[in-house]
């Protein structure tokens, strides 16, 4: 018997998600299936999955149903598991905000990466509905340290690495170019840094505390946009350019320009960061797992 999926499609600065709505987590959403949903020929297409679990239905997420309601069980394109995803979490508060199970304000989500809040902000007056910008507090960044190198299309660059949660591999170069083909994962050196994969990062200069970047986002390759890597992008540009706020005492934000948009990351003197960009919901429907069988 065919199962039929509920979905939506949703998009954070063109880093998109199929969302899959499943309060219950009666469905079964193996590997081949979400890489299906994924796909952008034979199915719906999408940088990841946004799966939509009440937390206490979750065996992942039970602990955390105290501080959030609500699981965001992110699988890569591939159908691998991932800690989390910044875009993607802007963009599953948004779909809890037209689903009505969120309004304007504050919001708890469960990651693997642990609770992160979020805030819609009010539309703006003559805007429609569900359009206002959401801010994702995404917890401290960690810089573990060593010496790390990335690939380029030239040779290699030095890089910082920096987790959000997940990890993040952050080179500075002359230019966007510079990075060359990232349909498939750029060499990383120690290996050994990063034994789980990396998201590397691409970054040039525009201006003062404006950065634009190119990213690397582990089994799903080169992608518009990439929450996690903006915020470890500005902590890395805060640490280029002398402006730590753990140091100065004051917060700093950068802006980062994606190729599907421009998020605003600010790091403040505890070490939390906040992204804040746009989420939105472009399409809804039905979808027949059994037509996906042959995906892949």
């Amino acid at each position: 018997m065919s199962t039929r999926i509920a979905f939506l499609k949703g998009h954070g600065t063109e880093n998109d998600f199929v969302i899959v709505p499943d309060p219950d987590n009666a469905l079964d959403l193996p590997p081949h299936t979400v890489a299906a949903l994924c796909d952008r020929r034979a199915g719906i297409g999408g940088d990841g999955v946004l799966h939509v679990v009440r937390s206490a239905a979750h065996p992942e997420a039970r602990h955390l149903a105290g501080e959030a309601e609500w699981f965001m069980d992110y699988r890569n394109a591939d159908g691998s598991v991932a800690e989390m995803c910044g875009n993607g979490v802007r963009v599953f508060a948004r779909y809890l905000q037209r689903a009505g199970h969120a309004g304007e304000g504050d919001l708890a989500i469960a990651t693997r990466g642990g609770v992160k809040y979020a805030h819609l902000a009010k539309d703006e007056p003559g805007a429609a509905p569900g359009t206002g910008l959401v801010t994702v507090a995404m917890g401290r960044a960690v810089l573990p340290g060593g010496e790390v190198t990335v690939a380029t299309a030239h040779g290699t660059a030095p890089a910082l690495n920096v987790n959000m949660g997940n990890p993040h591999a952050v080179a500075f170069v002359d230019d966007l170019a510079d990075a060359g083909d990232l349909s498939s994962a750029p060499a990383v050196t120690p290996a050994t840094a990063y034994p789980d994969g990396v998201n590397v990062e691409y970054v040039v200069v525009r201006g003062p505390r404006h950065v634009a970047m190119r990213v690397h986002e582990r089994g799903s390759g080169e992608t518009r946009s990439c929450g996690t890597g903006a915020c470890a992008v500005g902590v890395a540009a805060a640490r280029r350019d002398g402006a730590e706020p753990a140091v100065t005492g004051s917060p700093v934000s950068y802006t980062v320009d994606l190729p599907g948009g421009r998020l605003v990351i600010t790091e403040y003197p505890d070490g939390s960061v906040d992204m804040t960009g746009p989420a939105v919901i472009v399409a809804e429907g039905e979808i027949d797992a059994g037509r996906l069988a042959g995906v892949g």
